[in-house]
């Protein structure tokens, strides 16, 4: 009876060993989405952290995300944030800076001193920003161009990574003028939402991007698999296509030098 109950207690330990297991892969890149509705609109960081579950390198990805908040929000913890708490309190390997939609058209100097501040907190602690590029409102397209310089210049003042999300964006609009991108004025569409996710996947992975599903999983609190896409095959290919002709440029890579 004893020697069963060993061998029960060993099969429930090596069982619960192989799960875990499959969770946290070898290589673990934990990522911290700062930003607003632009970055958690269709699950977006859950749609990263769902890309690499089948990866060589697992994206572990959360957020401090409130609707409409910009990095002053962020930085002087109203509204609710407690983003500084986090950065503080956690250990990050990079931390991704989504900024509010007009800041550098109505709020420049805001735009430049609050990236900055948080530029300089997220390197002191050991962690690498990256910082995402916004896109134009539906209703506006010429914010692009003002919107692209503003986020390329502070990049090259910080040696920071920006991510050219909204030129990439911009170039999916001209290829498939037939598609609306957008889930209004200014959100984006799920199939947006899973270029941006796409994108930032390559960066930190440099991955082959093949084998990422159109359909996207991820587990509930019960541990029963929910959707987060609903993406057609032929989008999903095309998006991939994509992203895969805009030389996204690799985390790693560029924080080496």
């Amino acid at each position: 009876m004893k020697i069963y109950k060993l061998s029960l207690i060993f099969l429930i330990f090596f069982l619960f060993s192989i799960d875990v297991t499959s969770q946290v892969k070898k290589d673990t890149i934990n990522v911290l989405f700062v930003g607003n509705s632009f970055t958690f609109y269709n699950n977006m960081p859950q749609m990263v952290q769902s890309m690499s579950d089948e990866g060589s390198i697992y994206l572990k990805t959360s957020q401090s995300t409130v609707g409409g908040s910009s990095l002053k929000d962020h930085w002087e913890e109203t509204r609710g944030t407690k983003t500084r708490e986090l950065l503080n309190n956690s250990k990050w390997d990079y931390v991704v800076f989504n900024n509010h939609s007009l800041v550098t058209i109505n709020d420049f100097d805001n735009f430049v001193k609050y990236t900055k501040l948080f530029d300089s907190l997220v390197k002191k602690l050991g962690a690498k920003p990256i910082i995402m590029m916004t896109w134009p409102y539906l209703s506006n397209p010429l914010m692009q161009e003002h919107i692209s310089k503003s986020y390329i210049d502070i990049g090259k003042d910080l040696n920071t990574l920006v991510l050219p999300v909204g030129d990439i964006f911009m170039k999916a609009r001209k290829l498939r003028p037939q598609i609306n991108f957008y889930a209004d004025d200014k959100h984006p569409s799920e199939d947006f939402s899973y270029l941006i996710a796409l994108i930032f996947y390559k960066s930190f992975t440099q991955n082959s991007l093949d084998e990422i599903s159109h359909r996207l999983t991820t587990k509930d609190l019960y541990g029963e698999k929910t959707y987060l896409t609903f993406l057609s095959k032929e989008m999903s290919l095309f998006l991939k296509q994509l992203v895969n002709k805009s030389s996204i440029v690799a985390s790693e890579e560029f924080y080496k030098n």
